[in-house]
């Protein structure tokens, strides 16, 4: 009895946390271009945060203190030069910054120096460098639109909820039995069809991008999320570690909930810069 009560009770818990959450970012994204803003560099800084701490279990030591302004520097610069309040060309300035990591680690005396240097370089590549790429998707050309943003949003939870259900009732085959051994083919095609079905729907209601956009996006979400996914396992799994946090009580951290949204990123920008 005490573990059902012990399953339940988990069981709640991610429920509210995951509606709670649900509502912020869609409040967020919604409410203004600042609070849209904010929410993402709560991330972005929470997740760069996250990861050297999830790398530093293992003895490397990144310098949180540049990688974090880094982050934070590529994150707003991208932000107001998309808001045309400062000239592109002040994205020069992230070169003597990342300059900077090589020279403090002269001063750090540290063991493995360009091991941390790495690491400290990889966290703003990876985390920060994706969500200040975000922008690119929210300004449809220099003006804010919240649709494209919770239209991806919907379209990440879309393709877990599809995958989740397809593999609990028909997963056989495993994808990637050796990185992340619950993911199966059959859940992959189930997010697949339900993410396409879902980006056909938001064409009919939001119509900042064309429907060949949305479905375009919707596969970009069905592929290289799954993949984001298995990135961030391989992550965990390198470094030994079940959750890549415990910021999100029955949802783990920053990185385990977003891995998708941080991998799809890259590739959305290049199909709506080109097409």
């Amino acid at each position: 009895m005490g573990k059902n009560i012990s399953g339940m009770s988990n069981m709640w818990q991610r429920i509210i946390v995951g509606v709670l959450g649900a509502a912020l970012f869609v409040g967020g994204i919604l409410a203004s271009e600042w609070s849209y803003f904010i929410l993402f560099a709560g991330l972005t800084i929470l997740g760069l945060l996250e990861f050297y701490r999830l790398v530093g279990t293992q003895g490397a030591k990144p310098n949180k203190t540049i990688g974090v302004i880094l982050g934070v520097f590529l994150y707003t610069a991208f932000f107001l030069i998309e808001k045309e309040i400062i000239a592109p060309e002040l994205l020069y300035l992230a070169l003597p910054l990342l300059a900077l990591v090589f020279v403090l680690e002269l001063y750090r005396k540290h063991n493995q120096p360009f091991t941390n240097i790495a690491f400290t370089l990889l966290g703003v590549l990876y985390i920060a460098l994706p969500f200040g790429l975000l922008h690119k998707v929210a300004y449809q050309p220099h003006v804010y639109s919240w649709q494209p943003i919770l239209g991806l949003m919907l379209l990440i939870w879309a393709a877990d909820t599809g995958a989740y259900i397809a593999g609990k009732n028909f997963g056989k085959h495993k994808l990637f039995p050796r990185i992340s051994p619950g993911k199966t083919w059959e859940g992959w095609v189930g997010g697949m069809l339900l993410t396409i079905a879902v980006a056909y729907g938001l064409a009919l209601y939001f119509q900042d991008l064309a429907l060949y956009q949305w479905i375009g996006i919707g596969v970009i979400v069905a592929v290289f999320g799954v993949l984001g996914d298995l990135v961030e396992s391989m992550l965990k799994r390198s470094l030994d570690v079940k959750d890549s946090g415990t910021l999100l009580p029955g949802h783990g951290g920053i990185l385990d909930r977003f891995d998708s949204l941080i991998m799809v990123i890259p590739f959305i920008v290049a199909f709506l810069q080109i097409f």
